[in-house]
């Protein structure tokens, strides 16, 4: 599934359409990434409209097309987005296709259709699809005190499955959560009211560097992070932690695969 840093890669994809014009829409709405959608209204107010802006906020993105019309995208599993400078044929996964004025093409495709398109006409600043989303984690407004506060509403659960709830933690996923935690030298499986105020402002910092550095290595052309990180290690039995060397543990906690350094991270009980 992507997360933060992925999602916003694949936002970057079509920025070079930015100010062209809609020429024409080509799109399967069918397809249930198009559940809930007026695909017949997307199609029809979106031609003529010009690409004027791209968001995102945590691994959901929204483009708006002139001041009123709004493409939202959720990639799923599978979902990518791409732009085609010349002319292209519809693939039988692209499931959504925008031919813009200067002969290029926004794609999105998804092969296991676990994707979604919203789309909004108003006149508001952002549709309320957007507007009720939780802060980003590295916005002013997700604070220290808001994290501790949501942190001791859950206080019964494992930390690992806190930092994957999208309400409170948006774009954060399973590579990021182990990330962060390894980082900061919490075991995934301590309680969230068992953590100390000392390791809680650890998480807090490790939550944004995480964020941060994975926008600037990932997020911007996809670049293979360094040996440093746990990220390289993670993916197979028998990885060393690049803390200690020792042998890195992985298994099921919160329902996720989850990967620690048991050295490193030592549950407090």
């Amino acid at each position: 599934m992507p997360e933060l840093a992925e999602v916003e890669y694949y936002r970057k994809r079509w920025l070079p359409a930015m100010g062209q014009s809609v020429e024409r829409i080509r799109l399967h709405p069918e397809k249930r990434i198009f559940r809930g959608v007026d695909s017949t209204a997307l199609a029809r107010d979106l031609t003529g409209s010009t690409f004027t802006a791209a968001l995102r906020h945590g691994k959901q993105m929204c483009f708006r097309f002139g001041d009123r019309h709004w493409l939202g995208v959720h990639l799923g599993m599978t979902g990518k987005l791409r732009f085609a400078s010349d002319a292209i044929q519809q693939a039988k996964h692209d499931h959504l296709v925008l031919d813009m004025q200067g002969g290029g093409s926004m794609v999105f495709s998804d092969p296991r259709l676990f994707g979604r398109i919203l789309y909004a006409n108003t006149a508001a600043v952002v549709p309320d699809w957007w507007r009720d989303l939780p802060p980003e984690v590295l916005s002013k407004e997700f604070t220290q005190e808001w994290m501790n506060g949501f942190l001791d509403r859950r206080a019964g659960a494992p930390i690992k499955a806190v930092l994957l709830m999208q309400e409170r933690f948006p774009g954060i996923g399973n590579w990021m959560a182990d990330e962060i935690l390894w980082r900061a030298r919490i075991h995934p499986a301590t309680r969230a009211g068992r953590i100390s105020r000392v390791k809680r402002r650890r998480l807090y910092a490790c939550i944004r560097e995480v964020s941060e550095d994975a926008l600037a290595v990932i997020g911007t052309e996809w670049n293979r992070p360094p040996d440093d990180w746990l990220f390289n290690h993670r993916w197979k039995d028998g990885g060393q932690c690049p803390k200690t060397g020792g042998r890195l543990r992985r298994e099921s906690i919160g329902g996720r695969t989850t990967c620690w350094s048991p050295k490193w991270q030592q549950l407090r009980v």
